[in-house]
């Protein structure tokens, strides 16, 4: 029966007739997570609800993973190929400690969508990577306040020499369009005004710098305020506005929840809930991932999973070492090579993702995960000994990796692999692993 609209934001508790169980844990771990392993999922399964969800925005091991990652960081600051951001980050995302932040980092690259390929300076890209997983599930406010100085973003919008004579545009029109606002909640004269309040934000030696003789410190009037605004005070005048409340939270609900965009009046809560918290992220977000809605058999399975999402959870899952430089390739054919969005309005995701290609192109990173995997420790453990009973372990494995149940036809089909493809049991299991991620069923979240 589909949730009634004024009952979506109600909080959800488990039931015998709605139980926290592996389904509903695997729910949460293909949206809020990159992936477990089949363990772990147990192990969120016995905790409970309320604990995993603290989990998530606990961000245990957070400092000493970074202290880990530094002297890799330091390595890629001095070279000159920016297209080992893009290996560093997928393996930084196969190996944190805290996926949640790390997936929020991406879903905010998503947003605030800057590509190495013209920023060229790897120490920017790194800077406004770790911008944004500093504010990830903070406030809003200073990562709009942050992305507005980043040198990367304002090298990627031709904004480093803002002056006074000729405001830059570029920046201004984003920030209310992408960023913020959306179309439709400004005005072409916003834009110039709003411009004119950036004049004298440039970039000088690789660093931000206010250049005072370069500011325009004549009145401007936009959004409905008039007055001699600075880029500081006008960054908050458009976070202020009635519609970016709205806009934020429709943001949040489709990574989270939904490819298919509800409406404002729908997601009023969630705004509501910005504007009382100071644009709290992880306010918001909580409450989004405590819901019915979020909760109800409707969400299961109804999202297309990205690539990076996709092959990430894999890799995770399975506990393989990839080679990323590889990796980043295939992220490339799939269509998301992390540091490199197609352009300013970043990936378009949903069903975006799949076509004839693509979908091949998954099925070949699937085997070449298992690959690497049957390479090293191998899976004959994934059948949980019960290797006797292929239809047992094949079933436990579908409701591991697979967000709804698989039609009968092709579950009967991936039973006969596991019963009689080559070799023992750590290469039926992986013959098993590609079967399943040939479905398109693996391919939803």
């Amino acid at each position: 029966m589909p949730l009634d609209r004024n009952d979506a934001w109600l909080s959800w508790q488990p039931s015998q007739s709605e139980p926290w169980d592996r389904r509903r844990a695997g729910h949460l771990v293909r949206r809020a997570f990159f992936g477990t392993t089949m363990g772990d999922l147990d192990r969120l399964v016995d905790q409970g609800l309320e604990a995993t969800l603290d989990e998530l925005f606990a961000g245990a091991g957070r400092e000493s993973f970074d202290d880990e990652m530094r002297p890799m960081e330091r390595v890629l600051s001095s070279t000159q190929d920016p297209r080992s951001l893009a290996s560093w980050w997928l393996l930084r995302m196969s190996r944190t400690p805290c996926q949640f932040l790390e997936k929020m980092t991406l879903f905010w690259h998503g947003h605030f969508a800057t590509t190495a390929s013209k920023v060229i300076d790897p120490r920017a890209m790194l800077a406004q990577n770790r911008l944004l997983r500093e504010h990830a599930l903070g406030s809003f406010v200073p990562m709009v306040e942050g992305i507005s100085k980043d040198v990367a973003m304002l090298v990627y919008l031709d904004s480093t020499d803002n002056r006074k004579t000729r405001p830059n545009e570029n920046y201004a029109r984003e920030l209310m369009e992408l960023f913020c606002l959306g179309p439709g909640n400004y005005t072409e004269a916003d834009i110039k005004e709003l411009a004119r309040c950036f004049t004298g934000w440039e970039v000088r030696r690789g660093k931000f710098r206010f250049n005072a003789n370069q500011h325009d410190r004549g009145s401007k009037t936009f959004l409905g305020k008039t007055g001699n605004f600075g880029g500081d005070e006008a960054v908050r005048i458009v976070l202020d506005h009635p519609a970016s409340s709205r806009f934020l939270a429709r943001k949040l609900i489709n990574w989270l929840v939904v490819d298919d965009l509800p409406d404002d009046e729908f997601c009023e809560p969630v705004a509501r809930t910005l504007r009382e918290t100071d644009f709290s992220i992880g306010a918001a977000i909580r409450q989004i991932l405590a819901s019915r809605w979020f909760w109800c058999d409707e969400q299961i399975g109804s999202k297309v999973r990205g690539p990076v999402e996709m092959a990430i959870g894999l890799v995770r899952g399975l506990g393989v070492d990839m080679n990323m430089n590889q990796f980043g390739d295939r992220m490339e054919q799939l269509g998301q090579l992390p540091m490199f969005p197609p352009n300013v309005k970043g990936w378009e995701g949903g069903r975006q993702w799949i076509n004839a290609s693509t979908f091949i192109g998954r099925v070949n990173l699937v085997a070449a995960i298992v690959a690497a995997g049957n390479a090293g420790n191998g899976f004959g453990a994934l059948a949980r000994g019960n290797d006797s009973d292929a239809r047992e372990w094949v079933s436990e494995l579908v409701e591991w990796l697979v967000p709804v149940a698989l039609p009968q036809a092709s579950f009967d089909q991936i039973v006969e692999i596991a019963k009689n493809a080559r070799g023992g049991l750590e290469e039926r299991v992986g013959e098993v692993i590609c079967a399943i991620g040939a479905t398109p069923e693996f391919q939803l979240n």
